[in-house]
């Protein structure tokens, strides 16, 4: 049957391809059959994002006005991926945290946002684009009943959370291409090594020099 050796053929190629081997069937007929057979395929809309305007970038004045948050990809040596979700502070660079696993769904992400926000407090805002996660309903219920903004970036332009894709840059240089990791445990363990060395000791030149915790105590 060619609807089980093609299932993503709809009824328009099966009438054509019957056709070119020399059956004489009339398009109606196939469309009846096709239909009978249950065989129409459903195409699953593509989910409109609302519009969304430039938040322009900006140095917060002091910690926890705006956080910027975003996802990175990679595999350890035994081709399995993973994702991490990168969290900093836009007044001085701070990377807060970095959670490391195979999935990082939306209540992951809140999980992670409350841990930070029981040591630090809750932030005014949260710099995010668009990914499945942020645009979550968890995620919006969180942000409304802790009084914190989702600032979404516009859809393509990631120029608009320069902060998070600076840091993802040389997060990637750093760790994630300079390491070939065999387990997750492996991940997480530099990863956090490496956070103390990036908060402390690296200077950051958007920061006049110093690293980001010397600048929050200026």
């Amino acid at each position: 049957m060619i609807a089980e050796r093609k299932p993503r053929w709809g009824y328009k190629k099966m009438y054509a391809y019957m056709k070119n081997q020399g059956y004489s069937w009339n398009h109606k007929r196939i469309h009846r059959i096709y239909r009978e057979l249950g065989l129409n395929i459903r195409i699953k809309p593509k989910k409109r994002l609302p519009t969304r305007e430039a938040k322009p970038l900006f140095q917060p004045e002091a910690a926890n006005i705006s956080w910027s948050l975003d996802f990175m990809s990679d595999s350890l040596s035994n081709g399995r991926a993973f994702r991490t979700l990168n969290v900093m502070d836009d007044f001085n660079r701070e990377a807060l945290w970095i959670e490391a696993d195979t999935s990082l769904p939306a209540r992951r992400v809140i999980r992670t946002l409350d841990m930070l926000s029981a040591w630090r407090g809750y932030p005014q805002q949260i710099r995010v684009d668009n990914g499945p996660e942020l645009i979550s309903k968890e995620l919006a219920e969180w942000a409304e009943r802790h009084q914190v903004i989702l600032a979404f970036i516009q859809p393509g332009k990631p120029a608009q959370n320069a902060y998070i894709e600076r840091f993802n840059r040389t997060y990637r240089e750093a760790v994630l291409d300079a390491y070939l990791f065999d387990s997750l445990e492996e991940v997480r363990s530099i990863t956090e090594y490496w956070l103390e060395e990036y908060n402390a000791i690296r200077p950051h030149e958007a920061l006049g020099g110093v690293p980001p915790y010397q600048y929050q105590s200026k």
